[in-house]
């Protein structure tokens, strides 16, 4: 199917840049929130992350004015379901909790056209529960955008046992339309990424509580060793705790493996509302974001 008209659940972080992106790359874009205060707040930090790709200019990469303002008249903001009625696909980025993200998607079901396709952003929950709750499983798939969503040039897309072949391809394509590099990937809890990234980040902080290297040393070891242009805690923070906390459950409930078994030292920095970049505080302390201080808990 062509896709001309995208919805985008959710104005938050990765809502907003999926927003962004299909917008730039010529989408129409209607985004639905629960307040207009969210729809305002996730718009204003789209028009900065464009002020931003103006000033860097086309030559390098970002855009002209005139882009700018055209990708702007793409963005629509709605507090009412009935706006994403004819959407092609409908994005969901909505809080990675699986009652809130089946409600929502009944709720659309009955709306939007039929032969559209549901799309959802989660990074852990399984697709195929997600799907369960709609009449339409054939043409329902897993689009796993990475953040910053325009920054960061991967898209997983995830199919399920009932995803027909042609809404695989066709999510395939949008995604290359939106100038990201997609890969194919099957509803296996974590997909790709996280299924070799989560175990990674929690090994480090293991060998940190086994007093292999300070916070810093393993940092840099994994930077300077490895080639990853940030150590395992410098990501951590970034991604959040809480969000790295809430996929190791996800992830051990459906493996059982040690190895996806959340440390302890995780649990109690999440316990203590420690979230990393967002809260403040993590595995480093941001007081001075230019100069985050790492933490002894060992």
């Amino acid at each position: 199917m062509n896709i001309k008209k995208v919805g985008v659940l959710g104005c938050g972080l990765m809502g907003s840049g999926i927003a962004q992106v299909a917008a730039t790359a010529g989408f129409d874009v209607v985004v639905l929130e629960q307040d207009q205060k969210f729809i305002d707040k996730g718009f204003a930090g789209i028009e900065k992350s464009l002020s931003r790709l103006v000033e860097r200019g086309p030559e390098k990469g970002g855009l002209t004015a005139e882009q700018k303002s055209q990708t702007q008249s793409r963005l629509k903001g709605t507090t009412n379901m009935q706006d994403l009625a004819d959407c092609d696909i409908v994005i969901e980025a909505i809080i990675e909790n699986v009652e809130e993200k089946r409600k929502t998607h009944a709720q659309l079901d009955a709306i939007v056209k039929k032969n559209a396709i549901f799309a959802t952003n989660t990074s852990s929950i399984s697709v195929t529960e997600l799907m369960t709750a709609t009449k339409r499983p054939e043409r329902f798939i897993g689009l796993h955008f990475f953040n910053p969503v325009p920054m960061m040039k991967m898209v997983e897309v995830v199919k399920t046992i009932a995803t027909a072949p042609e809404v695989y391809d066709t999510a395939y394509e949008f995604a290359v339309k939106l100038g990201k590099v997609p890969v194919r990937t099957s509803d296996k809890t974590g997909f790709i990424v996280n299924r070799l990234l989560v175990p990674y980040l929690l090994d480090a902080i293991r060998a940190y509580e086994e007093g292999v290297g300070s916070i810093t040393d393993i940092d840099e070891a994994m930077k300077l060793g490895c080639g990853y242009p940030m150590g395992p805690f410098t990501l951590l923070d970034f991604v959040g705790l809480d969000t790295t906390y809430y996929i190791t459950h996800v992830m051990f409930d459906e493996f059982k493996e040690p190895r996806f078994a959340s440390p302890p030292l995780l649990r109690r920095l999440v316990l203590a509302g420690w979230y990393g970049r967002k809260s403040g505080k993590g595995f480093y302390d941001y007081t001075d974001p230019k100069n985050p201080v790492p933490g002894k808990f060992v």
